[in-house]
């Protein structure tokens, strides 16, 4: 957990380069997979609500998405590393180019890729979130809210992050791929 930890004070630190929008955006998204889980919990067993068997399912997928989120700003972290020293790699030989250059195109797909996954997970977060609306204890209503208005916030960061690393992949058909999976989960009713 310690180093989930220091992956989000990286998030808050301003003179850290390495941790960006993609990372924010996904653990925004989890602060709202841990905020509705909250509400769900909170939800069960009052009267006139679901059944409690309800909350603890989105409880339970709260949980998940809560810890993939989390993990997803890790991930986009790493994948901006792998670019950055792709970049420092030796280009004297047509080898060390070759590997540079292929080097570049795999972590730049990776940057593109991890953010697309995230943004899948902030919809997920979404979704959960209008399933509680329908009935959930109102005394947590600010919580329901501010989950809301994080996954937002995220889905629209990871998407963001996507297409900004899409001009930097020479693959047409890989570009078309991944604008068409962004553009499902921006269609998909989580926001």
């Amino acid at each position: 957990m310690d180093k989930k930890i220091n992956a989000f004070l990286k998030v808050m630190d301003a003179t850290d380069n390495s941790t960006g929008g993609g990372s924010a955006s996904s653990i925004a998204g989890a602060m709202a997979a841990g905020l509705a889980g909250m509400v769900a919990r909170l939800s069960m067993g009052k009267k006139d609500l679901a059944p409690t068997e309800h909350y603890e399912a989105i409880a339970t997928q709260a949980e998940t998405l809560c810890r993939k989120l989390f993990d997803g700003g890790s991930k986009d972290s790493e994948a901006f590393a792998v670019v950055s020293a792709a970049f420092g790699m030796p280009k004297g030989t047509d080898e060390e180019k070759m590997a540079r250059s292929r080097a570049i195109k795999d972590g730049m797909t990776r940057c593109a890729e991890v953010p697309l996954q995230n943004a899948t997970l902030c919809s997920e977060v979404l979704i959960m979130c209008a399933r509680l609306e329908k009935s959930y204890n109102t005394t947590t209503a600010s919580d329901l809210e501010c989950a809301r208005h994080l996954a937002g916030a995220g889905l629209k960061g990871c998407a963001a992050n996507v297409r900004v690393n899409l001009p930097y992949l020479k693959d047409d058909l890989l570009v078309r791929n991944l604008e068409s999976k962004l553009e499902a989960i921006l269609n998909s009713g989580g926001e």
